[in-house]
């Protein structure tokens, strides 16, 4: 949850070399891009410093960074798809009302009336809006959850808990098939 201030957030990746002389190509997963260059030491998944960037100039979708100690194109190359974090703390303090994806990580899920119904596992994004995994717990699969406003009409951070509307249409759980597919099928039958 969010008092979790030394857990590690995921802020990019490295794509791969940029030239010749060790500069590389960062996929930037911040808001802004060049936010990057001020965090300074970019860590690896177990806390391990991996790049201290120097100097970097935005590109689509990342920077491209002059990092510390690496001076060659084979350096820049070994690091390619090297996932980049830091710490939580050192992210600044969202608005009132705004919170950051990651802190929704370990909240409570429950429904409108306040049933249980999990534990947000993950938060995917695979490009067509956000997606939280919940985790129902007890040994069951876990499943997907839109992230819309109609979805998810409540997050309440403090509280550690999100409200959810679950929507059978859209949301199967794995090894099952959704709602609105079984009915497209049936359409194409008819």
């Amino acid at each position: 949850m969010s008092d979790d201030k030394d857990r590690l957030i995921l802020v990019g990746r490295v794509a791969g070399a940029f030239g010749v002389r060790g500069e590389v190509r960062i996929s930037a997963y911040t808001a802004d891009p060049m936010a990057l260059l001020g965090f300074g030491t970019l860590l690896a998944g177990n806390g391990a410093p991996v790049l201290h960037l120097v100097a970097a100039r935005p590109v689509k979708d990342g920077v491209v960074a002059r990092v510390q100690a690496l001076e060659t194109k084979e350096a820049a190359d070994a690091l390619r798809g090297t996932r980049l974090f830091v710490p939580r703390a050192s992210l600044p303090e969202p608005d009132e009302e705004e919170y950051y994806l990651a802190d929704l990580i370990g909240l409570k899920a429950v429904s409108p009336e306040g049933a249980p119904m999990g534990v947000v596992k993950a938060v995917h994004d695979f490009h067509a809006g956000d997606i939280l995994e919940i985790d129902p717990g007890q040994g069951r699969p876990s499943w997907m959850q839109p992230f819309t406003r109609e979805a998810v009409p409540d997050v309440r951070i403090a509280d550690g808990v999100v409200v959810l509307v679950k929507l059978p249409e859209t949301v199967a759980e794995p090894g099952m098939r959704a709602k609105a597919d079984l009915e497209a099928e049936g359409d194409e039958e008819a």
